[in-house]
């Protein structure tokens, strides 16, 4: 007998304070509970080197930062830990709470794919649809496989491909101006 979806359980952000400690990182989305292992090593280089380079734009501009997983509590029932985000200091001030959490969109948020096809589901579909949802301006996918990096922007309500750039590309957006970067950077 399966459950309707009135029946299923709903995860809370309350629930995550109940959950272990053992390097399992733990989102919430649409009450939903998915659970992933702690990032590889390469994974995680990569997520460093791309929050690297929008901190280096950072510090000459002085227009916002960005940091690697932050989490970010959109509600009660929607709780993720993205792998990089930027947000504008001007919505900075405005998005962290009392605890110096997120509770809103950054302005550009970056997954970098982990390996398997539930993870690659839940970062392309799952995590997309959550972000539009939000109002996140744009989002980046990094493929450390293909070294390649799908560039999502708003169009309406929607987060829309408007690239998928190579190794050989510069990566840009009108977030950022005058930010370019080459892709290759991101996977050495």
């Amino acid at each position: 007998m399966s459950q309707s979806a009135t029946e299923r359980v709903r995860w809370t952000i309350a629930d995550l304070d109940l959950l272990p400690d053992n390097g399992t990182r733990y989102e919430i989305i649409d009450g939903e509970l998915f659970m992933t292992r702690a990032p590889q090593w390469s994974h995680q280089r990569v997520a460093d080197k791309i929050c690297a380079a929008l901190n280096h734009w950072s510090d000459e501009t002085k227009l916002g930062e960005a940091t690697t997983t932050p989490g970010i509590i959109f509600s009660e029932a929607n709780n993720v830990t993205p792998d990089v985000v930027w947000v504008s200091y001007e919505r900075l001030t405005v998005l962290l709470d009392e605890a110096e959490h997120l509770t809103g969109a950054p302005e550009l948020v970056v997954e970098v794919l982990s390996p398997g096809a539930e993870n690659e589901r839940r970062d392309r579909e799952v995590k997309l649809k959550l972000y539009a949802s939000q109002g996140v301006q744009e989002y980046w996918i990094a493929n450390r496989a293909l070294q390649q990096v799908q560039v999502y922007r708003r169009e309406g309500a929607l987060l829309k491909l408007v690239a998928t750039l190579m190794a050989v590309d510069e990566i840009s957006s009108p977030l950022l101006p005058d930010f370019a970067c080459a892709v290759a950077t991101f996977f050495q």
